[in-house]
C-alpha cells in the first residue's frame, strides 16, 4: 500500500463506496437474502452500519435516513417494487450458511 494520507485513504474509501452502492442500486435483481447467503451482509446490514458510523461521529441520521442512503429510496417502496419473498431455495441456503 503506498504511503498515503488519512484524507487520501478516505477519499478513497468513500469513491469505493459510493461505486459500491451504484453497483447495487444498478443489480436490485440481486436480492438481499443472496448477498446474505454469499457474503454474509446485505444493504440491511449496510444500512446499520451506516447509522452506527453516524451514531459513533454525533451526526443525526435515523435509521430510515440510512436506509434511504444505503437503497436510494425509501426502504418500504424498494422492497415493494424490488424484493419478492424469498424461495424455499434461497431459505435452505441462508440456514445451511448460518451453521457454519
Amino acid at each position: 500500500m503506498p504511503n498515503l494520507s488519512q484524507a487520501e485513504q478516505d477519499a478513497l474509501d468513500a469513491a469505493t463506496f459510493r461505486r459500491l452502492l451504484k453497483h447495487l442500486d444498478d443489480n436490485k435483481d440481486v436480492q438481499n437474502i443472496d448477498l446474505m447467503i454469499l457474503s454474509g451482509f446485505c444493504r440491511n446490514c449496510l444500512s446499520k452500519w451506516y447509522k452506527s458510523a453516524a451514531d459513533d461521529a454525533q451526526l443525526p441520521v435515523d435509521i430510515d435516513a440510512a436506509r434511504r442512503r444505503i437503497y436510494g429510496m425509501d426502504y418500504a417502496k424498494w422492497k415493494a417494487a424490488y424484493q419478492p419473498k424469498a424461495t424455499a431455495e434461497q431459505l435452505a441456503a441462508f440456514e445451511a450458511r448460518s451453521r457454519c
